[in-house]
Order: C-alpha cells, then structure tokens, then sequence
C-alpha cells in the first residue's frame, strides 16, 4: 500500500515537471535593451532567444540572431513562491553591468536560475548593491 500511494504522487508530479521544461521547440523570445553577461560570455543588446538545448533539460542555449552570439548555460530548475503570469527573463544590476540571473515560465513556479559568473560572484563579494531587473518575454 504504501508504494501506491508513492506510485500516484509520482505519476501526478511528472506531468507537471515535464510541462515547464523549456525545450528545443520551445522558444523564449525577448528584446533586451542593454547589453549583459551570461555563462562568463558578453552578449549584445537586441532580440535575445532563450530555448533547450536538446536532452539535458538544464542546459539552455542563449542566443542573439542580430549579432550572430550563442552561449550555452547550465541553469538549475527551482520552485518560485508564485505562479508566473508571463514568461521572464530576470536580470542582476550592478551600477551599470547586467547578469541573465533566470528564466520564468509562464503559467508555472519554474524559475530556471543561472550560477553566477566569476565577475558577478565578485561583485557579490564586494557587496556591490543590486538590483533586479525584470523582462518580459514571449514563447514563440
């Protein structure tokens, strides 16, 4: 009996582990106004494209088409305390310096988190103030 019960909250939570994966197909699609840092790579203002990069569903490819930039980051997937309303890119600020800090998913608590960069991890040490900037973001 007591593996019934674990059998049913397994196939009830794996439906919803599987709807928030960003996947290949899945595309995240925003325009960013400044240029930022993400996996220890520069990545220039303009339309940004956040997707999956295949089988791991922790690897996601960052991309910028106008500037022919790819970067592909490790992100960890974590529980948000609310539902998204919208998809999100969530970027840190310090003084004049932005970091992709995470991706949220519309319609769910998943928030993909990027490690800080050596620089940003700096930064932090320095108690440099911060500041959370928020993107809106649309599937395409």
């Amino acid at each position: 009996m007591r593996y019934a019960k674990w059998l049913a909250v397994v196939l009830l939570v794996i439906p919803t582990i599987a709807a928030a994966q960003l996947s290949a197909a899945n595309q995240v699609l925003a325009d960013v106004p400044f240029t930022f840092i993400v996996a220890n790579a520069v990545m220039p203002l303009g339309q940004v494209i956040v997707q999956g990069a295949g089988t791991i569903d922790q690897a996601l490819i960052v991309r910028s088409p106008g500037a022919k930039e790819t970067v592909f980051a490790v992100a960890s997937a974590n529980e948000g305390k609310q539902t998204a309303a919208a998809y999100s890119l969530i970027f840190h600020k310090y003084g004049r310096r932005y970091f992709l800090a995470g991706i949220r998913v519309e319609g769910t608590r998943t928030v993909y988190s990027f490690k800080p960069t050596r620089f940003e991890a700096e930064l932090i040490a320095q108690n440099v103030p911060v500041t959370e900037e928020v993107l809106r973001a649309s599937l395409r």
